[in-house]
């Protein structure tokens, strides 16, 4: 009987040798014998992590994210207290959109993370005078906050503080003036602020809307035609 154990078949002999080599290969690998199959692994590894990357950034190629305030929360519970933590984020494209989006989670990156995607999902545009400032003034409400948005003229910058600044700066906004009355909380102020970009229009938009020409609109209030049409050329949205 001990003679039939040993007895063993050209595929059970393969089966071993198979074995034994590949053991041999990971006993190399593991003393750094085997150091050029090894480092090939690591470096598609790391081409792999570069390519998804490169593929975010194309993502995110010419949207700015912002971040404007982050809230500890806690909650109290049998074994002691949970925490967790609320992000506002403001991304915009420098070029006249932009949105906000907040989120919650245990930890500060996937809140941001929710917040940045919320924010992505609800841009608006906004018509930029010569791409720098607003049209015309505006006056935005929400709860007990209150803004006042103003055009202004070339080198002003922007004069805004806090969630403010975050919004115009990701909007693509290089000169306003604004003033925030009321309440400074960050949430109630970003709304605010939205509510008054809603509003704005172009000197294009309305005179589509009426049926007539950017210059007719402008040539009003006394301005000469060659003026009115001057700035009317000058308008890009």
């Amino acid at each position: 009987m001990a003679d039939e154990n040993t007895i063993e078949t050209p595929e059970v002999v393969s089966e071993v040798a198979g074995d034994a080599g590949e053991a041999q290969g990971r006993r190399g690998r593991g003393r750094g014998g085997n150091r050029e199959g090894g480092g090939g692994d690591r470096g598609r590894g790391r081409g792999g992590r570069d390519d998804r990357r490169g593929g975010k950034q194309e993502e995110d190629d010419g949207i700015i994210e912002k971040l404007v305030h982050i809230n500890r929360v806690s909650k109290t519970v049998k074994g002691g207290k949970r925490f967790g933590f609320a992000a506002l984020v403001v991304v915009g494209d420098g070029q006249g959109r932009v949105g906000f989006g907040h989120g919650k989670a245990r930890e500060v990156p996937e809140a941001i993370t929710k917040a940045t995607a919320a924010a992505r999902k609800k841009m608006i545009r906004v018509p930029l005078k010569e791409g720098r400032t607003l049209h015309h003034d505006g006056n935005g409400r929400f709860g007990a906050g209150k803004v006042t948005l103003r055009t202004a003229p070339p080198g002003t910058g922007i004069i805004a503080g806090g969630p403010m600044r975050a919004v115009f700066e990701s909007l693509g906004v290089a000169d306003v003036v604004t003033k925030s009355v009321g309440t400074s909380n960050p949430y109630n102020m970003i709304r605010a602020t939205f509510d008054a970009l809603s509003d704005q229009t172009s000197p294009k938009s309305v005179a589509q809307r009426r049926g007539k020409k950017v210059v007719d609109l402008l040539g009003r209030g006394g301005a000469s035609a060659v003026e009115a049409e001057a700035d009317a050329a000058a308008i890009v949205e």
